[in-house]
């Protein structure tokens, strides 16, 4: 069964849980928040990572992501010349099937993926939350600056999410995790990644700033 969802592409990736703040000024995505400001709560539209363009102008996203996630609407501040200041939240994953372009935005048919734990992620997930404390170790270590105290959550999923959230990876590397079937696969995908940065960060005396967590994950 799938859903019509509007879209907004994007160069990053937004996973469950993930607090995306956004700056809307386009006059296509105004349109978009307007429309979802009338409709009934909960209020949402798919983040969709660009494989191919960039993220401004209407026609400037030339191939998109087969996966995204849906981003719910938590706070919205308008500005009088028609701006918006958004906060959104991370929730379910779908996969786009077709793209609507009937409107100034995009809208797609998605179908959503479920949230499957996997075979077995109790020892993987112990695995992997040893190497995010030594990971943010070596980070703090290297220059990353004071790292905030995050306890990986019990459950594998929100865990895979988390871990996904929170390390300093390029896009590609960020979408396939996203992709993942169930929490297993994203969790020993997370563990090669970790024990590969964990390698580099070793041997490296500084790093340059990147894209740390803050905060800004929120399980849900």
């Amino acid at each position: 069964m799938t859903e019509r969802l509007a879209l907004f592409p994007l160069g990053t990736v937004l996973f469950p849980g993930l607090v995306l703040p956004l700056h809307l000024f386009e006059d296509r995505y105004r349109r978009l928040i307007g429309d979802l400001l009338d409709q009934p709560e909960p209020r949402g539209f798919g983040v969709v990572g660009i494989e191919l363009g960039h993220e401004v102008g209407e026609t400037s996203a030339h191939r998109l992501a087969e996966v995204g996630c849906v981003a719910e609407l938590r706070e919205v501040s308008p500005h009088p010349d028609g701006r918006y200041d958004i906060v959104t939240v991370g929730t379910r994953r779908f996969r786009l099937k077709e793209l609507d372009r009937s409107r100034p935005y995009l809208r797609g048919e998605v179908e959503f993926l479920p949230e499957e734990r996997g075979s077995g992620p109790e020892p993987v997930a112990a695995r992997v939350r040893r190497l995010f404390r030594l990971y943010r170790h070596r980070l703090g270590a290297a220059g990353a600056g004071p790292m905030e105290r995050i306890d990986p959550p019990d459950d594998p999923v929100t865990l895979s999410y988390v871990i996904a959230a929170s390390l300093v990876l390029d896009g590609q590397d960020k979408q396939r995790l996203l992709e993942c079937e169930d929490a297993t696969l994203r969790l020993e995908a997370e563990r090669d990644l970790l024990a590969r940065e964990n390698r580099i960060l070793d041997v490296l005396p500084t790093i340059p700033a990147g894209q740390f967590l803050d905060g800004s994950f929120t399980p849900n």
